[in-house]
């Protein structure tokens, strides 16, 4: 019974709030206000509250621009949990602006859109992306390509890193910084969520959208973790693999740290920014 009326209370929350601020987000999107950055943050914050979820952040977002954020990806409770931290915008496969209101509210906090199985759009779409990081935007790349069942890190996808390159190609800026993101669902209803319960928040790519919001919203008592780890600067001479390869370890490592409730410290491999010396890739296997 509590379940059912924790899950009406939160969705009627929604709903207003929903339907004050979306009018209102549509006109700062069309006018170009910069509010348009801001406002997506504020529906955010109120919709963690509604979903029940407390945000534990360890270190802090990098201040340097152009930032493209690389981090791992097991639920749609990941863009809330992003959003109400920072403005960020989300590179998001092309399906997700056909769904019914979520693909709107995607638009509206200006996500760049990609068909990840075309490879003869790659450049296009990787130009796009480099623009909004010139402009100044912070780009969240979900690097994994679909979510995992957040009990571990599945291999990161290579090619949109490439984007951060194109923008020093294409642009007037002559580096980049990438920050590796790892976000950890540990508790629920202030128990340890092991993996018995990590489904319950989970959204792995082949369980309806539908069902794993209403199972959330029933019960609705979650923490999770944001590590934001070291940044790297890279510039026109680094290796798109291997920095794929290095922001996985780094993820990796600062997820198992948060499922096993252990205090994080960065390792000294994370101030590395040659990405074209080896043995920084060689040092990365040891994390």
């Amino acid at each position: 019974m509590i379940a059912y009326l924790r899950l009406i209370l939160a969705a009627t929350g929604f709903a207003l709030i929903t339907i004050i601020l979306l009018p209102v987000q549509l006109l700062f999107v069309k006018t170009g206000w910069s509010l348009q950055k801001k406002l997506p943050v504020l529906f955010h914050k109120v919709v963690r509250h509604l979903l029940g979820i407390r945000i534990h952040v360890h270190g802090k977002m990098a201040q340097n621009r152009p930032l493209l954020l690389a981090a791992n990806h097991s639920s749609w409770a990941d863009i809330v949990v992003l959003s109400a931290i920072a403005e960020v915008s989300f590179i998001a496969k092309s399906q997700v602006a056909t769904w019914p209101l979520f693909g709107l509210f995607a638009k509206l906090q200006r996500s760049v859109f990609v068909e990840r199985e075309k490879r003869g759009k790659t450049h296009d779409q990787a130009s796009e992306i480099a623009t909004r990081l010139a402009d100044g935007d912070v780009m969240v790349l979900f690097a994994e390509g679909t979510t995992s069942d957040g009990n571990r890190i599945l291999p990161f996808k290579t090619s949109l890193f490439g984007a951060a390159q194109v923008a020093i190609r294409e642009t007037s800026v002559e580096t980049v910084t990438i920050q590796p993101v790892a976000i950890a669902y540990t508790r629920v209803h202030g128990l340890p969520m092991g993996r018995f319960h990590r489904p319950i928040i989970a959204w792995p790519g082949d369980v309806e959208l539908g069902p794993s919001l209403i199972g959330m919203l029933k019960e609705g008592a979650y923490d999770v973790d944001v590590r934001f780890g070291e940044p790297v600067v890279i510039d026109s001479k680094s290796d798109r693999k291997a920095l794929a390869r290095l922001m996985e370890e780094k993820v990796r490592a600062m997820m198992q740290r948060s499922l096993q409730d252990r205090d994080y410290i960065e390792p000294e491999i994370a101030t590395a920014t040659n990405l074209t010396d080896p043995a920084i890739f060689k040092e990365a296997k040891k994390l």
